[in-house]
């Protein structure tokens, strides 16, 4: 591993969490990016995904790194209860969406899809950069509605809460929107 990577990883590690700028109630800024599932790439849209339920959007430092890792596991192994409650799972990153196209694959386990966000413009759009690591998103959730509005906003660099967080507010939201 570079020393770059090992020392921006140390570097995350020691941060303080941070908290998320956009909050709970705030319209979600629209969006499309280059994304990959299952070593497909294809384009996406935050509007169009949100046409089909609400949408768990979720931005990482750096594919392949050991927390990112950890996190695409999780969220790889709840795809499932995403799935059943009608909710469409996004990772976004500053990485290239090559380097993307082959985490998809082996790190989401080919259950979700994860979008390329270059220069963080994504990120910043949604105020979800890392101040410690400039072109890189913070590990921040957020669970959209259909309507567009934030129903979860959580930001922390410890990837253990942000399935469990997003999980739950989904079902909230489900259990007064059936399906």
């Amino acid at each position: 591993m570079s020393r770059r990577i090992l020392l921006a990883a140390a570097l995350l590690l020691a941060a303080p969490p941070a908290s998320a700028a956009l909050k709970v109630g705030a319209a979600a800024p629209d969006f499309s990016a280059q994304a990959s599932q299952a070593g497909k790439q294809f384009p996406f849209k935050l509007s169009d995904a949100l046409k089909k339920g609400p949408v768990v959007l979720y931005f990482f430092p750096a594919a392949f790194t050991s927390g990112c890792t950890i996190e695409a596991h999780e969220f790889a192994d709840a795809s499932a209860d995403y799935t059943k409650l009608g909710a469409t799972l996004i990772g976004v990153t500053a990485g290239n969406i090559d380097r993307l196209t082959e985490f998809s694959v082996s790190e989401c386990r080919s259950k979700f899809a994860v979008a390329a966000d270059p220069k963080a413009k994504i990120a910043k759009s949604y105020d979800s950069t890392i101040a410690i690591w400039p072109g890189h998103s913070d590990r921040t959730s957020y669970v959209i509605a259909p309507g567009g509005k934030v129903i979860l906003s959580y930001s922390d660099l410890k990837p253990d809460e942000h399935v469990a967080r997003t999980l739950a507010a989904v079902k909230a939201w489900r259990a007064t929107h059936p399906m």
